[in-house]
């Protein structure tokens, strides 16, 4: 028996209906699906950071550096913020000869770091009342400025560098395009981190100067 229009109508709205909520549920799916990829990189990132938190912040080059370079010996900086324990190189022979001996003197505990730049770097090891003579350059083509990175300072002649030194607290590779061929680097934090950052943070004056003194109390060579 032929159905009345009326009925048909009902039935085509009702077909309808049902392709209207068959069509959204791919949708729905898409969104969980999104959502499921995104708990899974974020759960990624989270065990990345864990594992090594410079493969995403501070050193995003870290890839390209021969890290194997910086197993030499360790020393330990005492300061009035916290410890920084950096390790020193082993191919950069008069730098770190010249570093250590000044550590094992005692000459640079109780130094300032006496300019401190948030988001370039914190430099220290002048050191009063004694004359360092200045150590030559040592460059290379594995000499990069990098976030956790430790380098002589000099006057900006070449082979200037005594007892100065300053740390990376960025990227700093060639940085106004002449940074790494200027400024030995010639070892990397290796704990402490933290501390530097707090130190490149601390409030300065007109001239980069801690308005009060971060002090490097004591320098010493670990065993």
């Amino acid at each position: 028996m032929p159905k009345s229009r009326k009925w048909r109508e009902k039935q085509n709205k009702a077909a309808m209906r049902g392709q209207q909520i068959s069509r959204s549920r791919p949708k729905q799916n898409m969104t969980k699906v999104v959502v499921a990829l995104v708990a899974i990189v974020a759960i990624a990132v989270s065990a990345i950071y864990v594992i090594n938190p410079s493969l995403l912040f501070g050193n995003p080059s870290s890839t390209t550096i021969d890290w194997s370079l910086y197993s030499g010996s360790k020393v330990r900086l005492t300061t009035s913020m916290g410890n920084i324990t950096i390790q020193l190189r082993t191919d950069k022979p008069i730098t770190t000869t010249n570093f250590l001996n000044l550590t094992t003197h005692g000459l640079y505990d109780n130094t300032i770091f006496h300019r401190v730049v948030a988001g370039f770097m914190i430099q220290g090891g002048g050191i009063q009342n004694a004359t360092i003579p200045n150590i030559a350059d040592e460059i290379g083509s594995n000499n990069h400025n990098y976030n956790s990175t430790i380098a002589m300072a000099n006057t900006g002649n070449a082979n200037s560098a005594n007892s100065q030194f300053f740390v990376n607290v960025a990227d700093n590779k060639n940085l106004y395009g002449t940074f790494d061929k200027s400024f030995t680097v010639f070892g990397r934090v290796i704990d402490g981190m933290n501390v530097v950052m707090a130190i490149s943070r601390v409030a300065t004056d007109t001239n980069d100067r801690p308005t009060q003194d971060v002090t490097l109390i004591k320098a010493e060579v670990l065993p």
